[in-house]
């Protein structure tokens, strides 16, 4: 779809997620939070805390600083979800490394049955990273100093949305208020659209179903993997998360032979089935 509408007339929504691990399924999404602009102004802010499923390890509270105390009694993400769509569901969406957040998101959608957002999103940091290559990274902490930014609390979601916000204001205004949105996306170059990051999609295979499943449990599967393996080499692994990328979708996983955490991408994934030996695909 080609999209001509001027940035100078679009609504702007950004958004920001802080979780619970790294990786999507098997981790939560514990805080959202997104700002509403348009037109030199914000018409709305959203902000909620959220339980996730389980503990918080102190290596993730050191990162976004929620403590496991601030979210005891916080509302489970099934309870906003559809307030989370609505709010997300007009206007053109951007996040600072928008695929991190688009792969939690997607996930609970597709869970609570809501359709995917249709339009592409913009992601400030591909887009600093064209249109201001000074800085020496293009973290949001790093852009917030470079554009001199009012800072907020790091690595919480309402705070880093509205910095997210800011770095695409100056982003729009480098490349023009009267451009299209279409222009934006072209200087982005990397096309970031919801539907790429589908767990239903994987669904539609009986390995990625059951390989999700497994996740959503966080039970431990044996593989077989690689195209030269044995047809009886499985290998035991604890899936941590999913990812969907267009070099290959894979799960990330605790590999109990080489104990360590692993890339295992699903194309190469040949076989699976339970510990127990019950064979899912």
């Amino acid at each position: 779809m080609f999209y001509t509408d001027k940035l100078k007339d679009i609504i702007l929504t950004a958004f920001d997620t802080e979780t619970s691990g790294g990786y999507p399924v098997y981790s939560d999404i514990c805080e959202f939070a997104a700002v509403k602009w348009r037109g030199g102004k914000i018409l709305e802010t959203y902000q909620t805390l959220l339980k996730p499923r389980e503990l918080m390890t102190d290596f993730i509270i050191g990162i976004h600083g929620i403590s496991n105390e601030m979210v005891k009694d916080a509302p489970v993400i099934s309870d906003k979800i559809q307030e989370i769509h609505k709010f997300l569901s007009d206007g053109f969406l951007v996040a600072h490394h928008a695929p991190f957040d688009l792969g939690f998101i997607s996930y609970e959608f597709e869970k609570a049955a809501l359709n995917l957002p249709i339009r592409p999103v913009f992601c400030t940091s591909l887009l600093s990273r064209a249109l201001f290559p000074e800085p020496l990274n293009h973290k949001l902490q790093t852009l917030i100093e470079f554009f001199n930014i009012p800072k907020g609390t790091a690595h919480r979601a309402l705070d880093d949305a509205k910095a997210c916000l800011e770095v695409a204001l100056r982003c729009i205004e480098k490349k023009g208020w009267d451009e299209s949105v279409q222009s934006l996306l072209a200087v982005q170059g990397k096309e970031i659209i919801w539907n790429n990051f589908s767990l239903n999609q994987l669904r539609e295979s009986e390995m990625g179903r059951n390989l999700i499943a497994a996740m959503e449990k966080k039970s431990e599967v044996m593989i077989v993997y690689g195209t030269d393996a044995k047809a009886e080499n499985f290998r035991p692994i604890r899936p941590k998360g999913i990812v969907r990328s267009p070099n290959g979708d894979f799960i990330f996983a605790f590999c109990e032979i080489d104990k360590i955490d692993k890339r295992f991408y699903m194309r190469r994934i040949q076989r699976v089935k339970l510990v127990d030996q019950t064979e899912l695909f």
